[in-house]
């Protein structure tokens, strides 16, 4: 089962430059748009470039590919059984920058089970609040915002009923 999920929003009247910025923003000291407030911060070390490892809560990557202000691609290394990458990148909109996030993914072992049931949700949840943090660092305000499906609430609930349970994010199981 492949996965190819998308995310995307244009950002009226924003050149491809502001937009470039913001992406290489992510996970540094001056991140404006990953939703810390109610997600698990995006770190990497030793920072946004080539190489560099971390994550985000039990999501494991490292940085693949990096084009400074066009491009980043991160490719999974855990939890187990999530094989692909994920990137950021943007491109022409009809009114301004369309600021995209790919997802591409071959969920294996507990992750076939774990993608549909959970992780999606999750992710479709922290990908729509970045968005909607992005468009308002770009435009100052939001026309659109996101909102949470009961089921994201329930497994954000649920999961911070668990022992370790950081920002309401299931923890992942990982083979040493």
């Amino acid at each position: 089962m492949a996965v190819h999920n998308v995310h995307e929003r244009e950002l009226t009247g924003i050149p491809p430059e502001r937009v470039g910025r913001l992406i290489d923003e992510l996970a540094g000291d001056n991140d404006r748009i990953w939703p810390v407030q109610s997600w698990p911060a995006m770190r990497l070390d030793p920072g946004l470039q080539l190489g560099a490892r971390g994550g985000h809560g039990p999501i494991r990557y490292t940085i693949e590919q990096y084009a400074p202000g066009f491009w980043v691609r991160c490719r999974f290394t855990g939890p187990r059984g999530v094989h692909g990458y994920h990137e950021f990148s943007w491109r022409r909109g009809a009114t301004g920058t369309v600021l995209r996030h790919d997802l591409v993914v071959t969920p294996r072992g507990p992750a076939r089970l774990a993608w549909p049931l959970a992780l999606r949700w999750l992710h479709d949840a922290l990908l729509e609040d970045l968005l909607d943090r992005a468009e308002q660092v770009a435009t100052g305000s939001v026309r659109r915002p996101s909102r949470w499906s009961a089921y994201v609430r329930l497994l954000r609930a649920g999961a911070r009923r668990r022992p370790g349970a950081r920002a309401g994010v299931p923890q992942a199981t990982t083979a040493g």
